[in-house]
């Protein structure tokens, strides 16, 4: 794999697992694409039409790619900086029960001890930005990868789905880190909720995966009144999410610093319409085609476990509650 990542305390990776391939891919993207790619506020529906092409094409590809992407658009927007050339960077804020990273001042600079899950390229990442707790409060922090004291902990994501993204939890012990920005700047600037656009468009390339397998079918010849169906509806799924991403882009080009303090209201529908638009659109190829595709076509196959573990980083019920309580709010307020 092109990477100088050293694997920290961990066997090698094989060069035919999923994790050693999808790590070649993004090791590639950041050398010949990543850069190519706009930053939110700039022609920003280009950049989730990058972000769902790289769904299509590998979802695991997807989640490591939007990783450094979404770092990028972090960097310049808190700190006007970008990354290095052939740095390869990743966002680590997960916040579940349980342990977490903790960071303490020293008179060299900030330390960083405890455990953080989901690490999303833990073994062919550079570089991470990483969350954790401080006296002061919740903070992000820029670390370099190479310290002995990063270990990726094997065997902490024993799923088939998303097993190329390489998400395993990492110890961290006293790590130097730099702090970006003050407490709590990470969660309230507007990129934020701009970024979770952005793995949206990740969910629907990779919905447009799965459906690739309905649409070959149709253009083979090979499709009848009931599939028919199942197309038809695939396609209206496919255009309305595609249509209304699209249209968030343009949203975010027209307010980039959510000055109208729209920006959680539109990502959180964009998000739960295109985890929707991705949970029919599976059930809708799977009744139409039946078992072969999952059998017989190892591409779609792996699309459809991958997509089925993604699309859970939307937290349904909870992230329509939310939406829900932002819609109550502006009915007393009489916005429209």
């Amino acid at each position: 794999m092109t990477t100088d990542r050293p694997q920290q305390g961990i066997l090698p990776l094989s060069p035919r697992s999923p994790e050693f391939r999808a790590g070649e891919l993004f090791a590639d993207f950041v050398a010949e694409e990543a850069a190519k790619v706009p930053l939110p506020g700039r022609a920003t529906a280009r950049r989730f039409a990058a972000l769902a092409g790289l769904g299509r094409r590998d979802l695991s590809l997807a989640r490591l790619a939007e990783g450094h992407l979404d770092a990028a658009a972090i960097l310049h927007e808190m700190e006007r900086t970008l990354p290095a050339p052939m740095e390869r960077w990743g966002v680590w804020a997960a916040r579940p029960p349980g342990p977490c990273v903790t960071a303490r001042p020293t008179e060299h600079g900030w330390r960083l001890t405890g455990l953080k899950p989901y690490c999303s390229g833990a073994r062919s990442c550079s570089h991470a930005l990483v969350t954790a707790d401080a006296e002061d409060g919740y903070r992000l922090f820029a670390v370099a990868l190479d310290h002995s004291g990063v270990h990726p902990v094997a065997g902490t994501w024993p799923a088939v789905g998303m097993q190329g993204s390489d998400t395993l939890d990492v110890a961290f012990d006293d790590v130097p880190a730099r702090a970006v920005g003050d407490p709590e700047d990470y969660l309230r600037r507007p990129g934020f909720l701009h970024g979770g656009i952005g793995v949206a468009a990740c969910w629907l390339g990779g919905a447009q995966a799965v459906a690739a397998a309905l649409y070959d079918r149709a253009g083979n010849g090979r499709i009848n009144d009931h599939a028919a169906a199942h197309l038809g509806a695939v396609d209206l799924l496919l255009h309305t999410a595609e249509t209304m991403v699209r249209g968030a882009g343009d949203a975010i080009d027209a307010d980039p610093l959510d000055e109208r303090g729209e920006a959680a209201l539109h990502g959180l529908r964009v998000r739960a319409l295109v985890e929707k638009v991705c949970t029919e659109v599976m059930e809708h190829v799977g009744r139409a085609t039946g078992a072969g595709p999952l059998c017989h076509d190892e591409r779609h196959a792996r699309a459809v476990a991958d997509l089925t573990v993604y699309v859970r980083q939307h937290h349904a019920e909870s992230n329509l509650a939310e939406l829900g309580r932002l819609v109550a709010r502006d009915a007393v307020e009489g916005t429209p």
